[in-house]
């Protein structure tokens, strides 16, 4: 919870100025069952109705203090709580995404999504609740207290009797709940999970019929969570049903010791009203304490969550160079090994190098590992062993910002947001307008973009549904060379071109790009065959390495590929 502190120091002013106001209206509520009882005391045996009539003036200021007072403070509370929550949600978006990719794949994405949302919910929450019941409550409960036991000693003893039982049934129980809530949360990350994977597969779902079986499995994940809330919900809500009967316990004994203090001209009957008014402010705020002790148990497990996250410290650290690079290679892997569990390597000792402007093909099975040589190009991941090197200096020594500015990417499974594809392809850079185009056309998309009646200016849904898989193929490309990078990576990104498309494809990124070396991941043949260097990976292992007519000497795997695609022959 310390770091929520962290947050709320800017705000301390507001908070400060909220709290006075919270101070006044309920120390004026206070003062009015006092008021009452003087009145029934002293006024109205007087007689006096000027007296009468100015003590009730009294009390109605009392109580207008009151009610702005908290209206005020609720509304101010209300305006801090936001802006506390604003600046959270913002930090842990930025911080997500500025996660190394093993700490992604260690929290998992639909685990951040619930954090995202449902545990800053959580706590901004009990930080409003705060602000509004935890000013008012304690000074109703200590407040009431001193007031009772200076009115009555013995009565009020007879009503604190009972805050300790209150305060220990609270205690022991919250203990409980914060790890229930913790499971609900880590519940709600699997109903998340569910619900994210069916968005997304949809389509699939529905042509394969499997509407029921999806159904199936978010009823099993709903089911978790409904048994982990409802244990933790049977728990906690215990508190307010044991309070309220210890409360009435304590209701009935002052109405008992009250009636035997009266009868015996111990006490008045004024006292007793002012001490039955008291007792219910007390209630009230204890009512309001074992809320706030509920969702505080909410907002503690839900604030180590999201604590994990934002203290989750980078492995990805810059480092030293060793020197010892070849300044005239622009990329190169020096036995190069890597495990994405720690278990068994993925990628095995790969070794090449590539000159400025030229070209890497990396073709071989799902699986092998040809994705993975690029995460680690863009330090996704660190190496375990060897050395990756950009321009003769290990990529490690670069600072975050750099090494990214050198890439453009495209993923086999990239997204595209919902906004016109003049902005999908600038994608926040400052990159003009004619650059943009020169881009679509390099990428073959100029043309399907001008069929559109609004062109460049034409609205993409979210994940580009409403576009073929060839289009946004092309348009995804068009976003990766419209900045002109150093090193193009296309990573299986024309499967869903034509081959007469993916052919003119190659040669406009030739004549574009004359400088960039460019790194194709496919599984055609044809998408690698001209370039400078094809690596042939098998179980994260190269075992072939050379250009395509060496390759279709030496490596039978190759030849295999080639020939049952091609049948040996290909289309220039």
């Amino acid at each position: 919870m310390k770091w929520v502190f962290s947050y709320l120091k800017p705000l301390r002013a507001r908070i400060t100025a909220g709290v006075t106001v919270k101070v006044i209206g309920t120390v004026a509520e206070l003062i009015i069952p006092f008021l009452l009882s003087y009145i029934l005391e002293n006024v109205i045996e007087t007689n006096n109705v000027k007296k009468i009539v100015l003590y009730g003036v009294i009390m109605a200021i009392c109580a207008l203090i009151a009610c702005l007072g908290n209206i005020i403070a609720n509304r101010m509370a209300a305006r801090t709580t936001m802006l506390f929550s604003t600046r959270m949600r913002k930090d842990l978006f930025s911080k997500t995404l500025n996660l190394s990719a093993r700490s992604t794949d260690s929290f998992t994405i639909p685990s951040l999504e619930s954090r995202i949302t449902t545990d800053t919910y959580n706590v901004q929450n009990f930080i409003g609740m705060m602000q509004r019941m935890g000013i008012r409550a304690p000074i109703l409960l200590l407040g009431g207290t001193v007031i009772t036991m200076a009115m009555d000693k013995k009565l009020a003893l007879v009503m604190i009797a009972t805050l300790p039982l209150i305060f220990v049934v609270v205690y022991s129980i919250s203990r409980m709940g914060v790890p229930l809530y913790s499971k609900v949360q880590q519940s709600v990350d699997g109903m998340v999970r569910v619900v994210r994977e069916d968005a997304q597969g949809i389509r699939v779902i529905k042509a394969l019929s499997k509407v029921d079986y999806e159904n199936a499995r978010y009823d099993r994940a709903n089911l978790v969570l409904r048994q982990n809330e409802t244990k933790a919900g049977v728990i906690m809500g215990v508190v307010n049903p044991v309070m309220t009967l210890l409360m009435n316990m304590g209701i009935v004994a002052v109405i008992a010791v009250s009636a035997y203090f009266v009868a015996s001209n111990q006490s008045s009957s004024a006292t007793v009203i002012a001490f039955m008014q008291y007792f219910t402010l007390i209630s009230m705020a204890m009512m309001s304490l074992s809320r706030m002790f509920v969702m505080y148990t909410k907002c503690a497990a839900s604030a180590k969550r999201i604590s994990a996250v934002m203290e989750q410290v980078s492995e990805l650290e810059i480092q030293e160079d060793d020197g010892r690079g070849d300044s005239t290679a622009h990329i190169s892997f020096e036995n190069v090994s890597f495990s994405y569990l720690g278990k068994k390597n993925n990628l095995k000792d790969i070794s090449f190098s590539l000159k400025k402007g030229e070209s890497l093909g990396i073709i071989g099975a799902t699986g092998s590992g040809k994705s993975t040589i690029l995460r680690l190009l863009m330090r996704f991941y660190d190496v375990g062993a060897g050395v990756i090197r950009i321009n003769g200096k290990d990529i490690r020594a670069y600072n975050k910002e750099e090494l990214t500015a050198m890439f453009g990417v495209v993923f086999q499974n990239d997204f595209i947001y919902a906004d016109t594809i003049e902005e999908n392809i600038r994608f926040g850079r400052d990159i003009k307008s004619e650059d943009i185009v020169n881009a679509a056309k390099t990428a073959q998309a100029h043309d399907f973009i001008s069929s559109f009646s609004d062109g460049y200016a034409h609205a993409v849904s979210a994940g580009g549904t409403n576009l073929s898989g060839g289009q946004r193929q092309r348009l995804l490309i068009s976003r990766a060379i419209a900045g002109a990078p150093d090193i193009l990576i296309l990573d299986d990104s024309s499967s869903a071109l034509d081959y007469k498309t993916d052919a003119n494809l190659r040669a406009a990124l030739g004549a574009a790009l004359p400088n960039s070396t460019v790194i194709t991941v496919a599984q055609r043949v044809s998408s690698v065959k001209n370039c400078d260097l094809i690596l042939v990976i098998e179980d994260g292992a190269v075992i072939g390495c050379g250009k395509h007519e060496e390759l279709m000497e030496s490596c039978l795997e190759y030849k295999e590929i080639s020939d049952s695609q091609m049948g040996g022959a290909f289309l220039d």
